[in-house]
């Protein structure tokens, strides 16, 4: 049986370009934060649309797992809005052509 090593980032696994998949991995890190936050607080979905200062059908959107409506700067100003500061780390990576390993 053969496995692939992966990457540190699902969505450069699954085929996305670098750019696009850093975005992905960001964005989505984001969102489950505010999922937590919503989850914490017992939120109903009206109640956490008000807190984040959004409509529900965005919250709807968000709980849905639609990250392709959410940019990088709506999911900060949505944290900021509930005292999370976002802290972004920055390393350099290398990405090798995924390579074959016999398991």
């Amino acid at each position: 049986m053969n496995t692939e090593q992966g990457s540190n980032n699902v969505f450069f696994d699954l085929g996305f370009d670098k750019n696009t998949a850093a975005s992905l991995r960001l964005r989505a890190e984001m969102m489950i934060q505010i999922q937590r936050i919503i989850k914490e607080k017992g939120l109903l979905q009206k109640e956490a649309a008000e807190l984040f200062n959004v409509s529900q059908p965005r919250i709807s959107d968000l709980v849905n797992r639609k990250i392709e409506k959410f940019s990088l700067e709506k999911l900060v100003a949505m944290l900021a809005k509930v005292n999370v500061s976002v802290n972004v780390k920055f390393e350099q990576t290398v990405v090798t052509e995924k390579t074959a390993v016999s398991a």
